[in-house]
């Protein structure tokens, strides 16, 4: 699996389009609008998916009075093209925000500032079948992601302190699991994505909000994808059976 900028921002995709070398996962658009979490969110805010508030910043390093009161405290500054949680930083005073917005444009000139969404993190994947069914598995519940030394779910946390757990399925009602990969699957469908994804939400007490999609998450047989799809009876080697197939036919057409 290829993450990051030019693995999943769809240059690498282009450059197998242009070789004519069938690719596991989305495209070349799917890919580029899925690592810009700008157009990403337009794409969502567009099919009308649930979506947190957030401002651009592209040659201004402050928000507006207008911006600050439709925003709130705390937000949250990240990297607008970025993945891993790298980049990014909480502001509870807005007397921090420069500084969060010069650790983020370290990593992209482009940046995003988002209102804090209050509720449990839940996951949800996304496969897309040969003959074009799509599917989402059983979601996962994340524990612990409040334990980053930023209070959020941050890259140490993610990868390195091993605090974070997950409970899959997810124990949801059965009306909000539903709805979970009912919007799994909007979402996908809203990027045009192709294979594979993962959606990321937080439950809150008004219903599911979407974060963010991920178009080629983590694939080793420990990481959440994989997993979340062996809870819902397809294992691993099937998943990658499928996934495989699936980009051969598209190849073919």
């Amino acid at each position: 699996a290829l993450h990051g900028r030019f693995g999943e921002d769809g240059t690498m995709q282009g450059m197998f389009a242009l070789s004519d070398v069938p690719v596991v996962g989305p495209g070349i658009l799917a890919s580029a609008a899925g690592m810009d979490k700008e157009f990403s969110k337009k794409l969502m805010a567009a099919e009308g998916l649930p979506i947190g508030r957030e401002v651009i910043l592209r040659d201004r390093s402050e928000l507006s009075d207008a911006e600050k009161n439709l925003l709130g405290l705390p937000v949250f500054v990240k990297p607008a093209r970025g993945g891993s949680s790298i980049g990014i930083s909480k502001v509870t005073s807005w007397e921090d925000m420069a500084a969060a917005i010069n650790l983020a444009r370290e990593h992209d000139e482009k940046v995003i500032v988002e209102s804090e969404i209050v509720g449990p993190e839940v996951e949800c994947g996304v496969l897309q079948y040969p003959d074009g069914r799509i599917v989402a598995s059983a979601p996962a519940l994340l524990h612990g992601t409040e334990e980053g030394d930023g209070g959020f779910y941050d890259f140490d946390t993610k990868y390195l302190d091993n605090v974070v757990t997950a409970e899959i399925p997810a124990p949801l009602e059965e009306d909000m699991t539903q709805l979970i990969q009912s919007l799994a699957v909007e979402t996908f469908q809203a990027l045009a994505c192709e294979g594979l994804a993962r959606v990321d939400f937080f439950v809150t007490t008004n219903g599911p909000v979407l974060n963010e999609i991920n178009t080629m998450p983590g694939f080793t047989p420990i990481s959440m994808y994989p997993q979340m799809f062996a809870a819902s009876g397809v294992d691993y080697e099937e998943l990658l059976d499928t996934l495989v197939q699936q980009a051969l036919h598209r190849g073919s057409n």
